[in-house]
C-alpha cells in the first residue's frame, strides 16, 4: 500500500540513490505510466511512476519495463523533451503528503537543433549537451500524486505553472482543483486534522471521548488524524490493544497515553528514516480465508506490521522499492490476460480499421466487375445507335429498338451518344482485365488482416504481442516511414520447442514472421504441418526424431490439439485440423508472412487444447 510511510521510504530511496543522475532513457508505458533508466553513482537505475486509478505508484525496479514506443500522448513528448538527458536535482515529499515532487534541470538547446530531443539515440543529448553548454538550464517538476482514483502526473514549469499531466481535469469536474495546462499547479490541499506525529495524551483522550463507543477504533483513527492509512490504523490498534479490531468503548480507560506514544512511534520513521521493509505472503492456514494461494504475497510495507505478522509470513526486503516491486507483481500476476490489454486494444483498432478499409475496396471493385460483365451490352448500345441514326431526332432522350430501350442523353447528338457508350465499353473491358488480379490481390490482404487479427487477440505475452505488432509494421503499414518501422528481429525469435518422450519437437509460431520461420526456416520437407482448417491461426509443427519413419499418433493428436487452440476457432468444442507433410507447403506470392497453400492434407477433428493440458506428452525445453 503506497501510504504515507511508504512514500516517505520511496522518497528517501531515490534520494539516496538518483540525486545528481543523468536521466539517459524515458518512454512511456501506458497513457498513465512512464519509465525512465537514470544514471547516478556508476549504476543504472530504473524509475517507474504511474497514475494509474487501480495502482498508482512509485518505485525503482529490477529492470527497465518495456516501452510502448508507439505511444504518443503531449505529456509523453513534454516528459521527452524536458526529462530525457536531464539532472534529477531534487527530490522531495511534503509531509503526511502522499505526493513526491521531482526536480529536473535541462539544458534545452535551441530551435534549430531540437531535433536531438526527437531522436533515440542518446548521444544526440549528450551532444547537443556539451555543445549548448552555455545555455541556460531550465528547471522543471514532475508532481507525482499518488492518492488512489485521484492519482496523477503533472509536469510543472519553474513558475510553477501546470505544462501537462497525464489526466487532466476540467473545472466541470473538481471546481476546487482544475488541472489544465497553463493554470497554476495548487498541491493537493491538506486534510484539517491532527498531525500524528505530534499526538499527545490530551489529544488522545479527547479524540477517544468524542467518538461514540461502538466506534471502530482503527477507522476513526483514519478519519481524525492526518495522513493515516487503514493499514497504518490498524496496526497502531494492534500495539495498543493486542487486535487490529476493537471499538473505542472497548479500550481501558487510561489507553490515552499508550495511543498517543504509539502513533507517534509507527510515524516516527518519517522524521529518523529507520526504514526496514517487508513483504507478507499468506500462510497455508489463512489460504482459504484471505483467497490467496499460501506464499503469496498479500501485503507489503514500510516498517514491520506486528497485526500483519501475527496472521501472515513476514519477509525483510533489502528496499521499499523491491518489497513493492513483489507485492505489485503478485498482483499483476493475479490479472496477467489484462496486463497489456491497452496496447492489445490499440493493435486490434488498427487491424480491424486496416481490414475495413480493404472491405470497402473489395466492394468497389466486385461493383467494377459486374460493370464490366455488362461492358457487351454497352458496346451493343453503341452498334445500335450507328445503325439507327437516322431515327434520332435531337432532343430524343431514347431509342426503342428490336424490343431494347437504349437510353440517351438529350443534350448530344446520336453519333455522341454511340461514341460515349463504346468509350464506356473500352474502359470496362480494359477494367475488366485487371479486376481479378486486383481482386485476389485484396482477398489475400484481407485473409493476412485476419491472420494478425487472431494472433493479436491470443497473444498473452508481451513479446507475442509485439511481434504481432513487428510483423505488421515490418511491411509499411503501421504509418511510419521506413527508418522508423520496427524491427523485426523479436518476430524472427526462433519459438520455444516442446518435446515429446521420444525426443520429438513440436514448434508454434506466435505471429507471421514466426509462421514463416517454424515452417520454412526450422522444418524439414519430411517434418509434418499442421493448421485449422479454413480460419487464421498459427502453424504448428512436428520436427521427427527420425523423419520418414513412420509418424507418433499420440504426438500428432498433441500436435493437432495445440493447432486447433491457437486459431480463431479455439471457442468451438472440436475444430477440423489439416495435417500435410511440410514439403507440400507454399508461400502465397505476395502474400504476408505465414500466408500459405498445401495440398495433399488429411483432416482431424480435435479439442482444442493449451500446452498444460498436454503435460503428459509434451513439455517445454529448458530455457539455454
Amino acid at each position: 500500500m503506497f501510504d504515507v510511510l511508504t512514500i516517505a521510504a520511496v522518497a528517501d530511496e531515490l534520494t539516496g540513490l538518483l540525486i545528481d543522475g543523468r536521466i539517459q532513457r524515458l518512454g512511456l508505458l501506458d497513457s498513465r505510466s512512464f519509465a525512465a533508466e537514470v544514471y547516478a553513482g556508476g549504476h543504472r537505475h530504473a524509475l517507474l511512476a504511474s497514475a494509474d486509478d487501480r495502482q498508482p505508484r512509485l518505485l525503482l525496479t529490477a529492470a527497465m519495463p518495456s516501452i510502448d514506443s508507439e505511444l504518443i500522448t503531449p505529456f509523453g513528448l513534454l516528459l521527452r523533451k524536458y526529462l530525457r538527458g536531464g539532472i534529477l536535482v531534487g527530490i522531495e515529499q511534503p509531509p503526511l503528503e502522499r505526493l513526491v515532487r521531482l526536480s529536473i534541470a535541462k539544458r534545452i538547446p535551441p530551435h534549430n537543433r531540437r531535433g536531438a530531443d526527437l531522436s533515440d539515440d542518446d548521444s544526440a543529448d549528450r551532444e547537443a549537451e556539451e555543445t549548448d553548454a552555455e545555455v541556460a538550464l531550465t528547471y522543471v517538476h514532475l508532481a507525482v500524486e499518488i492518492m488512489g482514483r485521484h492519482s496523477n502526473l503533472i509536469l510543472i514549469d519553474d513558475r510553477g505553472r501546470i505544462m501537462e499531466s497525464a489526466k487532466r481535469v476540467t473545472s466541470s469536474m473538481s471546481r476546487v482543483r482544475p488541472v489544465l495546462p497553463g493554470l497554476t499547479y495548487i498541491p493537493p490541499p491538506p486534510l484539517d486534522r491532527p498531525d500524528p506525529r505530534r499526538l499527545t495524551t490530551p489529544g488522545a483522550a479527547a479524540l477517544l471521548a468524542s467518538e461514540p463507543p461502538a466506534a471502530d477504533l482503527a477507522k476513526t483513527l483514519v478519519r481524525r488524524l492526518r495522513g493515516l492509512s487503514p493499514q497504518m490504523a490498524r496496526e497502531i490498534a494492534f500495539r495498543v490493544a493486542g487486535t487490529p479490531s476493537i471499538t473505542v468503548g472497548q479500550l481501558p480507560p487510561d489507553v490515552a497515553t499508550t495511543l498517543a506514544r504509539e502513533t507517534r512511534g509507527l510515524v516516527e520513521p518519517i522524521v529518523t528514516a529507520a526504514w526496514r521493509p517487508a513483504v507478507y505472503r499468506a500462510n497455508v492456514c489463512d489460504e482459504a480465508a484471505s483467497g490467496s494461494e499460501a506464499g503469496q504475497v498479500v501485503a507489503f510495507a514500510a516498517i514491520p506490521m506486528s497485526h500483519l505478522a501475527q496472521t501472515h509470513s513476514e519477509t525483510p526486503m533489502a528496499s521499499i522499492s523491491a518489497a513493492a516491486e513483489m507485492a505489485l507483481q503478485t498482483e499483476a500476476d493475479a490479472s496477467s490476460p489484462r496486463r497489456h490489454e491497452q496496447r492489445r486494444e490499440r493493435l486490434l483498432a488498427t487491424l480491424h480499421a486496416a481490414r475495413a478499409r480493404q472491405e470497402r475496396r473489395l466492394d468497389a471493385m466486385r461493383q467494377q466487375q459486374r460493370q464490366a460483365e455488362e461492358a457487351e451490352r454497352l458496346c451493343q448500345f453503341g452498334d445500335l445507335i450507328y445503325a439507327y441514326l437516322w431515327q434520332i431526332a435531337p432532343g430524343q432522350s431514347r431509342l426503342d429498338v428490336d424490343g431494347m430501350e437504349i437510353p440517351l442523353d438529350p443534350t448530344r447528338s446520336g453519333k455522341e451518344n454511340a461514341q460515349d457508350y463504346f468509350e464506356r465499353y473500352r474502359k470496362a473491358r480494359d477494367a475488366g482485365d485487371q479486376l481479378p488480379a486486383l481482386v485476389a490481390q485484396v482477398e489475400t490482404e484481407i485473409a493476412y488482416l485476419d491472420q494478425l487479427i487472431t494472433l493479436a487477440q491470443q497473444a498473452d505475452r508481451f513479446a507475442d504481442l509485439e511481434a504481432v505488432s513487428a510483423d505488421w509494421a515490418s511491411l509499411g503499414h503501421a504509418g511510419q516511414p521506413p527508418s522508423k518501422r520496427k524491427s523485426a528481429g523479436a518476430a524472427n525469435r526462433r519459438p520455444e520447442p516442446l518435446h515429446d518422450r521420444h525426443g520429438n519437437s513440436v514448434l508454434i509460431g506466435r505471429s507471421g514472421a514466426q509462421n514463416d520461420l517454424v515452417t520454412f526456416g526450422i522444418a524439414g520437407p519430411n517434418d509434418t504441418w499442421l493448421h485449422a482448417r479454413g480460419v487464421p491461426g498459427s502453424h504448428v509443427i512436428v520436427r521427427w526424431q527420425q523423419p520418414g519413419d513412420a509418424e507418433n499418433p499420440e504426438t500428432l493428436q498433441a500436435a493437432a490439439a495445440l493447432a486447433a487452440f491457437y486459431s480463431a476457432a479455439r471457442g468451438s468444442a472440436t475444430v477440423d485440423v489439416d495435417i500435410t507433410p511440410r514439403r507440400y507447403v507454399r508461400k502465397i506470392k505476395g502474400g504476408g508472412p505465414g500466408m500459405v497453400t498445401y495440398r495433399n492434407e488429411r483432416t482431424v477433428a480435435v479439442r482444442p487444447a493449451v500446452e498444460g493440458e498436454l503435460a503428459n506428452i509434451l513439455r517445454s525445453a529448458e530455457r539455454a
